[in-house]
């Protein structure tokens, strides 16, 4: 009995915390939800919005949103190896540091912007077609890809603002500041949402320009949001020292560049290669007619309001564990880093039942055919089974890149989702003739290897590193 007791003061105490554990946790998780969450919670209305012009103007704005996602996943990839130091020369104290870090990131993703303008100029009409070979008419087709065109050339124009936005928001949270971006973020969805309403219908003497009017809501909040987070920072130098003389030069040291590459290049190509595969998985499941496409759309917009808890968690894993282990408190971060991931994955059990009772509802709130809103309620409930898992993956994988470990980063999320995860989607959907959503549970069911992979890599301690010392 005595043992038994023993066994579960030890589980309580390894993976449980204190009351100033959890504050300290939501302290910088809940901000990075309120944001993202009312981002999403947005889009989610964006969204519904457009659902309700028609089947193939929605499909052709959730096509290029698909392509896009890749471009502002090269962005994430592309700041985060610098965002790696950034944390731990915060924990350091090192302002010099941070300011160098920065000045790496707005040459990263000018670079990253530049070659994305270019290829969707290029060959944009091409990627968005990739979508259009499954089930369907030739007619329908067309419509979408003429809609997808409408609004890809108009959110080219709010690239610039976003890859500023993600060089300052990164910044600000990897030293603990999370409101800021948050404010920002509030008042960008709501300009947003209110051009959407305008834009979209026509409203208040405004021309009805359906997905352009959407394109042009988006691009607008963007400079709105970029605008606020850029000039508070300037203006609040004592708050941000890393500002002052921050572009007195763009000279970055080439030692640290060397590093920040070595450290960053898997996590920029991770991130691509794993945007690209999601794309592809997409693709995948397109084949199986434009109803997929359409109900993936709807499936997608929920899951994007509900993953904020587990994304926000897995954001505040690589912040507090980051600057613990540049401050050289290594028993420290392990302890914290154990009870932030099963705080994680409680609070998406507790999130995914609520996902569960909204399956059939929610796409009831789209103008769209009996078969697209069927295939879209079970899209959601297979995505709130498996979110637990999916939580337990996040926050394993910054746990490993807070440490530097970003070889490992790459293997476990990229390499594995088109070695797994496409094989099996593409193998099931172009060679057998099972249903869609057999199709997607099984690529949901590949990623149990993966689980088990993280589970072994961040007990052994791979990741436990000072890289900045």
């Amino acid at each position: 009995m005595e043992t038994t007791q023993t066994k579960q003061s030890g589980f309580i105490r390894k993976f449980i915390g204190d009351k100033a554990f959890y504050k300290m946790v939501l302290a910088i998780a809940v901000p990075i939800m309120i944001q993202n969450g009312i981002t999403n919670f947005v889009g989610l209305l964006d969204n519904i919005m457009i659902g309700q012009i028609g089947t193939e103007q929605m499909s052709g704005v959730a096509i290029v949103n698909q392509l896009i996602f890749v471009y502002n996943l090269c962005l994430f990839g592309g700041v985060s190896g610098a965002g790696i130091f950034t944390a731990q020369y915060f924990g350091q104290k090192n302002q010099e540091g941070i300011r160098q870090t920065v000045r790496f990131k707005v040459w990263m993703v000018t670079v990253i912007t530049l070659i994305t303008i270019i290829l969707f100029l290029t060959v944009g009409s091409n990627l968005i077609a990739l979508y259009l070979r499954g089930e369907g008419t030739a007619e329908s087709a067309a419509s979408t890809l003429y809609y997808g065109k409408q609004y890809l050339w108009i959110m080219l124009l709010g690239l610039p603002p976003f890859m500023m936005l993600q060089v300052y928001s990164s910044t600000l949270r990897e030293c603990g500041q999370t409101i800021l971006p948050m404010k920002a973020g509030v008042v960008a969805v709501f300009v947003n949402l209110i051009l959407n309403y305008i834009l979209i219908y026509g409203k208040f003497g405004s021309p009805a320009l359906g997905v352009r009017g959407a394109a042009l809501a988006t691009i607008i909040s963007r400079y709105v949001e970029a605008s606020i987070v850029l000039i508070h920072t300037h203006r609040h130098k004592a708050a941000n020292p890393f500002v002052e003389g921050l572009y007195s030069t763009l000279k970055v040291p080439g030692q640290l560049v060397k590093k920040i590459l070595i450290k960053g290049s898997p996590l920029l190509f991770n991130e691509t290669l794993w945007a690209a595969g999601m794309a592809m998985l997409a693709q995948c499941y397109s084949v199986r007619g434009l109803n997929v496409v359409a109900a993936q759309n709807i499936s997608n917009t929920i899951n994007n309001v509900f993953n904020i808890v587990f994304i926000a968690l897995g954001d505040s894993v690589a912040i507090i564990v980051g600057q613990l282990l540049g401050a050289g408190k290594m028993k420290e971060a392990r302890d914290t880093d154990n009870k932030m991931i099963a705080f994680s994955v409680f609070c998406c059990t507790c999130v995914a039942a609520v996902m569960l009772l909204l399956a059939p509802f929610f796409p009831l709130l789209y103008n769209t055919n009996e078969e697209a809103r069927e295939l879209a309620k079970y899209f959601i409930m297979i995505t709130a089974v498996f979110m637990p898992q999916n939580a337990f993956l996040h926050a394993s994988y910054f746990t490993l890149r807070s440490g530097g470990k970003t070889i490992i980063t790459f293997l476990f999320d990229s390499v594995f989702i088109w070695c797994v995860s496409v094989t099996i989607a593409f193998t099931l959907s172009h060679f057998t003739a099972l249903p869609v959503i057999a199709v997607y549970t099984f690529v949901q069911m590949g990623d149990l290897i993966k689980c088990a992979i993280g589970f072994a890599l961040v007990k052994k301690g791979v990741w436990l590193q000072n890289i900045v010392a």
